[in-house]
C-alpha cells in the first residue's frame, strides 16, 4: 500500500478519535487500532515511512500514538 494512503488513513483514526476529552486515553486509542485493524505490512511500511521521511504529515494525535505501535 502506498504511504500516502496510510498516512491517510492514519489520519482519519487520529481525526475520530481526536475528539474524546481525555487526550492520553485517545493516543492510546490511536495506536491500539492501528495494532490490532492494520496488518503487520501496513504498519511496518508507516513506521518505515516515517523513520525515513519524517512524520510532518500526520496529525499530532498519531504522531504521539506511533511509539506505542509495535
Amino acid at each position: 500500500m502506498k504511504p500516502e494512503n496510510l498516512i491517510k488513513m492514519a489520519n482519519q483514526i487520529g481525526s475520530f478519535f481526536e475528539a474524546m476529552p481525555n487526550r492520553d486515553k485517545a493516543v492510546k486509542d490511536v495506536a491500539a487500532h492501528i495494532q490490532k485493524n492494520w496488518e503487520p505490512r501496513m504498519r511496518n511500511a508507516l513506521l518505515q515511512y516515517v523513520r525515513e521521511i519524517g512524520d510532518v504529515e500526520l496529525s499530532s494525535i498519531v504522531r504521539d500514538a506511533l511509539p506505542l505501535v509495535k
